[in-house]
């Protein structure tokens, strides 16, 4: 038995330096040293399919506001979405490749999950519309994904940088005139058909350089009217959407109560503020403006929910 105990003493003595080393490893443990933050900037020119984005940010000098304090929101084209949009960029000028870069350029952080569903309309940093205001942007979400402007896809959301965030996009967003902003929202299918439809070639006016004021109808205002819509002629057509279209482009800001209101087609409508900025046409009729200063390249758009119908018909 004594015998026994010895043993037992010499395992535990022998035991006891790997219990010390043991425990001397776990207490000098050094951890893992994490990766420093980067700009967006650096995460672009880090990833190869972005060379052609960060070759071009560099040619206009905007590398170094991109690598700023921020934050910013980039929707950033990769090098097949340049091939794609079929343009040499060496025969762009530096003043339109700069619009074109800004326009992908949103001054706050906007995470997908602050996305919300359906339609918004947001400002980017591209400031080259008429007077020098800053161009809108659509996004889109639904179950599908995030698009912008109808018809470009985000393709991967949430590259997070220490100045903002990326979202990977599968084609160039170019700005849009008054014309393209109506034909990427599907809610103005019925608006963008009427113009082709118009005599005037209304279409090719509105993409001019203008600038112009177009208070648009949604889809529903048009259907509310169809019977009256389909007895139109071209000409009498022309002269209810020329109704919805203002010289200049007149923003929110200068609307006032009771201001009266000169259409390109000579007639008048009132504009009334309280609750809601409505519209009061020629005949006594009201449209309530929804959604004001979606600004495209030449001109500005506020959206309405009633077609508003001149006298002289």
């Amino acid at each position: 038995m004594k015998k026994s105990i010895l043993n037992l003493s010499w395992i535990l003595l022998l035991s006891l330096p790997l219990i010390l080393i043991s425990c001397n490893d776990d207490d000098t443990s050094v951890p893992t040293p994490q990766p420093e933050p980067q700009t967006i900037v650096e995460i672009a020119a880090g990833d190869d399919q972005f060379s052609t984005l960060v070759s071009a940010l560099q040619r206009v000098n905007l590398v170094t506001v991109l690598e700023g304090d921020g934050p910013f929101t980039v929707f950033a084209p990769t090098n097949d979405a340049f091939t794609a949009l079929g343009v040499d960029l060496n025969t762009i000028t530096d003043e339109d490749l700069t619009e074109i870069l800004l326009y992908h350029v949103l001054g706050a952080e906007v995470p997908s999950s602050n996305i919300v569903d359906g339609q918004t309309y947001v400002t980017t940093a591209a400031a080259t519309g008429p007077e020098e205001n800053q161009l809108s942007m659509l996004i889109e979400k639904s179950n599908t994904g995030v698009s912008i402007n109808g018809n470009i896809n985000v393709t991967t959301a949430d590259i997070e940088a220490k100045n903002g965030v990326i979202h990977v996009v599968d084609a160039v967003i170019t700005p849009l005139d008054v014309v393209g902003h109506a034909a990427a929202n599907s809610e103005f299918s019925a608006l963008v058909g009427a113009l082709g439809i118009a005599s005037g070639d209304l279409v090719s006016v509105l993409q001019s350089e203008g600038p112009f004021t177009i208070f648009a109808p949604l889809n529903s205002a048009f259907e509310e009217i169809s019977d009256v819509v389909a007895t139109l002629d071209e000409d009498q057509l022309a002269n209810v959407l020329t109704y919805h279209v203002v010289e200049g482009n007149v923003r929110s800001a200068i609307l006032t109560n009771g201001m009266e209101v000169i259409t390109v087609n000579s007639e008048k409508f009132t504009i009334n503020i309280g609750n809601n900025v409505l519209i009061t046409d020629a005949s006594g009729n009201t449209s309530t403006v929804v959604l004001t200063d979606v600004q495209a390249t030449n001109g500005v758009i506020h959206v309405i929910d009633k077609v508003i119908i001149p006298a002289n018909l």
